[in-house]
């Protein structure tokens, strides 16, 4: 972590932010999901970030079982920029053994650390080689920890953002801040605290994290320019209860290829045909239907199919549809002995013209993109006839693949100007709405 002249100039001159400038902005933050993951890689641009910023969350995954691996971008050998070439060489082997004996201290010391060597402070230069490396390394990752694209240092905002365009599909991605504490305060609007979340630290884990800064002495210590790297002033930021992540959902919509491999993988991937969840939330979903039947239901993304086959039951015609050709056969299995149901392959925003009395949307609009998601309500509501209904249930934690949880997607449909709210049901698994057009 090496700022002073490295830092963006635009804040470098700012008055530095203090910690109680934080404490009201940390109140109140939801807390990082609590789930399982088996290998989790941690992107650092330079020794140290990873214990500042999540240690705390590293000693969690790390206690619990999960193949934890860091990937450090550079040495940091340019944290005192007017040292010699060969001091600078010296630095960064000290920095290497630093990081080491600190992780030791964490009790992280089966952490694999995959140091790239890169140049500290010149990262914007090693864009590409970077990418290709962090592509091989977050390969099989399902978890991914970078620094914060918006970090006011080169290095971090560089590292961010390839870490989290290199993560797979699959990989939930989050990141972590260090130089936003001391030098952006808390009401710049840069700072994405609608994608904040908390990772609480209890005592032994703070205390080993404070052991584990205490490690990284060249930091510590007065350099040859004078102060030291981290002062007291930026380690309050560090000496918390409580770790903040950011949420680093993708922009895109979900590629078709990712459902694809799935159902190349398994017939039923979401256990649509024998999970208690999958089976609640069809009951509830068709038992918040105000009619009892309809006349035209649409159906986009229906799977393989076991939401049409009830759907079938309370109407004239169906058209369902969906992106994956494999899963389209499957539900045209399901629906032959139904003439009135039509199956075809298609994907949102596309659309039917209509007129419909009934849009189904189960467990696929938080996948789609800003763009794509307003398309898609944009031509639900032209296939609706006035008066007709949209039925949307979702699942309420976020998908890695998705660029929202289910609930943004619904508070999305509900502000839309031409429909209004009927029904809703949310419990801790799901949210069902019904909607009708004005």
């Amino acid at each position: 972590m090496n700022p002073r002249d490295h830092l963006d100039p635009t804040v470098s001159k700012r008055r530095v932010t203090d910690e109680a400038a934080w404490t009201p902005w940390l109140a109140g933050l939801r807390e990082f999901p609590d789930q399982q993951y088996e290998r989790v890689v941690v992107v650092a641009a330079h020794p140290d970030d990873e214990t500042l910023g999540v240690s705390g969350l590293m000693q969690v995954l790390h206690e619990r079982g999960t193949d934890v691996r860091l990937v450090v971008a550079t040495d940091g050998e340019a944290a005192f920029p007017t040292l010699s070439t060969a001091d600078r060489a010296e630095l960064g082997r000290v920095r290497r053994r630093e990081l080491t004996d600190s992780l030791h201290t964490q009790g992280l010391s089966t952490v694999d650390i995959q140091w790239l060597g890169l140049p500290d402070s010149d990262l914007t230069r090693h864009r590409v080689e970077l990418a290709e490396i962090l592509t091989g390394a977050l390969a099989d990752a399902d978890l991914v920890l970078a620094p914060w694209p918006g970090d006011p240092h080169p290095d971090h905002q560089c590292a961010g953002e390839i870490a989290l365009r290199a993560a797979p599909v699959t990989a939930h991605r989050w990141s972590y801040p260090i130089w936003m504490w001391h030098w952006l305060r808390p009401d710049n609007p840069a700072v994405p605290r609608s994608r904040a979340a908390g990772v609480p630290i209890d005592p032994a884990r703070r205390e080993r994290k404070s052991a584990g800064i205490a490690a990284f002495t060249s930091q510590l210590r007065p350099g040859p320019e004078g102060a030291p790297i981290l002062d007291s002033a930026t380690l309050s930021h560090f000496d918390r209860d409580l770790e903040v992540v950011f949420r680093e959902p993708p922009r895109d919509s979900a590629p078709p290829a990712r459902f694809a491999d799935l159902y190349a993988e398994q017939d039923d991937p979401w256990s649509v045909l024998d999970s208690w969840y999958e089976r609640r939330k069809r009951a509830i979903s068709l038992a918040c239907l105000p009619d009892e039947r309809y006349g035209t239901i649409v159906e986009p993304a229906c799977g393989i199919g076991q939401l049409s086959v009830d759907l079938a039951n309370r109407c004239d015609q169906l058209i369902a549809f969906d992106p994956v050709a494999s899963a389209v056969e499957r539900a045209r299995a399901r629906v032959a002995h139904l003439p009135h149901v039509r199956v075809d392959v298609g994907a949102l925003p596309e659309f039917p013209t209509g007129p419909a009395d009934l849009v189904v949307f189960s467990e696929i609009l938080y996948y789609l993109s800003d763009a794509d998601l307003d398309s898609t309500m944009d031509a639900a509501v032209v296939a609706l006839r006035p008066g007709g209904h949209l039925l949307t249930a979702h699942w309420l934690p976020w998908a890695p693949e998705a660029p929202r949880d289910g609930m943004d997607a619904h508070r999305r449909l509900l502000a839309h100007p031409d429909l209004d709210a009927l029904v809703e049901h949310v419990d801790q698994e799901f949210v069902v709405h019904v909607l009708r057009r004005r």
